[in-house]
């Protein structure tokens, strides 16, 4: 069996909806279509395909390999364009994984330019705060803040961001500002029970990090909440710099213990080492890097000077 073959077969055959299809679109036999997907599932000893009269689908085992299919045959035909030195726009379904506030603040706007430019690239976010196992999930990029700590990562550094403690004018015109992190335990904070959901906030103080109580009445789920509460003046929020960038710049939330605060956190984007890079990924990247460095120097720029 030629493996290649079959995949291109199995992924003919989804796209095309039916087996029949499949054998007008390849220009091969229906019966030549039906054996290669037959002997592959012999080979992988796994059903690929729910087969009715209606239509195909896929079984759950056949969304994974079908994933792998693509991007296998599109490394295959990238590898073959780089031996042959032929140019070929990039093109291919393109899947990038990033947090969800900064996905739709800044990797949206850049993605929705970069495909003006590359018509033939199809391209695909998941927005998670899940960290993702590229490799497993069949992910070409990430995009992530914080160190990387997987060796056979290879990033690119986009910029930097402040991990930044703020609350409402309402709010600090009630309760007053805290003026060190010991004053947020006389405070409401407001926790992500996704990103924060212990009782005490870590702070630098001198050569070592010091562990502030603070107390909760109002818990929520994610980052955005966090943001929506603060602004409505229910407490003292910690969130990024990017996530309340406008919000500071338009007075609608003032930086509080800013001498206190860690390091500024990279941000990068990333992708598995240790193969050819497609063409798609390394257009993504060349493109979009540059707007997401102008982007957060702006957000920092205009509200958020790094001290």
């Amino acid at each position: 069996m030629d493996r290649l073959e079959a995949m291109s077969t199995l992924l003919a055959v989804v796209e095309a909806g039916s087996l029949s299809g499949a054998s007008r679109r390849l220009r091969t036999p229906l019966a030549t279509v039906s054996r290669r997907i037959i002997d592959l599932e012999r080979h992988l000893k796994t059903q690929l395909l729910n087969r009715s009269t209606r239509r195909l689908t896929l079984t759950d085992a056949g969304e994974g390999y079908l994933q792998a299919c693509r991007r296998i045959l599109e490394d295959v035909e990238e590898a073959e364009r780089v031996a042959s030195g032929e140019y070929r726009a990039p093109k291919g379904e393109l899947t990038i994984t990033v947090s969800p506030v900064f996905g739709r603040r800044h990797v949206i706007p850049a993605s929705a330019a970069f495909l003006k430019v590359y018509p033939e690239i199809a391209l695909q976010l998941r927005l998670t705060e899940d960290v993702i196992n590229l490799l497993e999930e069949h992910i070409d990029l990430g995009i992530r803040i914080g160190p990387l700590v997987h060796g056979s990562l290879v990033a690119r550094r986009i910029g930097s961001i402040r991990h930044v403690v703020c609350a409402s004018p309402e709010y600090l015109q009630i309760h007053g500002h805290p003026e060190t992190p010991a004053d947020l335990s006389s405070h409401d904070c407001i926790f992500s029970t996704s990103l924060a959901p212990g009782a005490h906030w870590n702070f630098p103080i001198g050569d070592s990090m010091t562990t502030a109580p603070v107390k909760s009445r109002l818990r929520v789920d994610t980052a955005e909440a966090v943001l929506d509460a603060g602004l409505a003046g229910a407490g003292i929020v910690r969130l990024f710099s990017y996530q309340i960038a406008e919000a500071v710049k338009e007075g609608r939330l003032k930086l509080l213990l800013e001498t206190f605060e860690p390091p500024p956190l990279p941000v990068n984007i990333f992708y598995v080492g240790g193969g050819l890079l497609p063409s798609k990924a390394r257009a993504f990247i060349d493109f979009a890097v540059p707007i997401l460095k102008e982007r957060l120097e702006t957000d920092l720029s205009q509200a958020l000077i790094l001290p």
